[in-house]
C-alpha cells in the first residue's frame, strides 16, 4: 500500500483524531523507527524504540470492517514489533471509540493511563484518550497488567 492509498483510507476512517495526509505518512515511513503492517483491506502503522513499540494508528476500510482484518494487523503490527526487538506495545484510543477499545481488549491490551482532552472532536468536544498497553511476551489475548 503506497502512503497516498493509505492517506485515502484513513481519510475514510478518521475524523477523531483527524486523518493524516500523505506527506505526514511518508515523513514518519521515512524515519528508521516507523514500519507498517499491510493488507488489501487496511493497514497498522507502528514505531519501534528500544523494547517500546507504539501503534500509531490502524485503519480498516469500512465496508471490511469485523471480518477480522483489524485483529490480524494488530497481530502483524505485534509481530513487526517484536521482530524489532519491542517487549511491550502502547497505543492511544479516543476514549468514545468503543469498537476500537472492544478489538484492543480482544487483544489482550489493558487500559493504564488517560490523557484528558486529549482529541478535539469534529463538534469542539474535548475527548479523553485511554492509554493502552500489551505486553508481548503473553499469547495474544491475555491481558497484560495495567500499570
Amino acid at each position: 500500500m503506497t502512503p497516498a492509498e493509505m492517506a485515502a483510507l484513513h481519510r475514510a476512517v478518521f475524523v477523531t483524531p483527524r486523518p493524516w495526509s500523505e506527506a505526514e505518512i511518508r515523513a514518519l515511513l521515512e524515519q528508521r523507527t516507523v514500519f507498517a503492517v499491510t493488507q488489501p483491506q487496511g493497514f497498522a502503522m507502528g514505531q519501534a524504540i528500544a523494547d517500546e513499540a507504539e501503534l500509531l494508528t490502524l485503519a480498516v476500510a469500512p465496508a471490511h470492517r469485523r471480518a477480522g482484518h483489524g485483529g490480524a494487523l494488530l497481530a502483524a503490527f505485534e509481530d513487526a514489533a517484536r521482530s524489532r526487538g519491542a517487549g511491550t506495545a502502547f497505543l492511544e484510543v479516543a476514549a468514545d471509540n468503543a469498537a476500537a477499545i472492544a478489538l484492543y481488549d480482544r487483544q489482550g491490551y489493558a487500559a493504564c493511563g488517560l490523557r484528558k482532552r486529549y482529541y478535539r472532536g469534529d463538534d469542539g468536544r474535548d475527548i479523553d484518550a485511554v492509554i493502552m498497553r500489551r505486553d508481548l511476551a503473553l499469547p495474544r489475548g491475555h491481558a497484560s497488567s495495567g500499570a
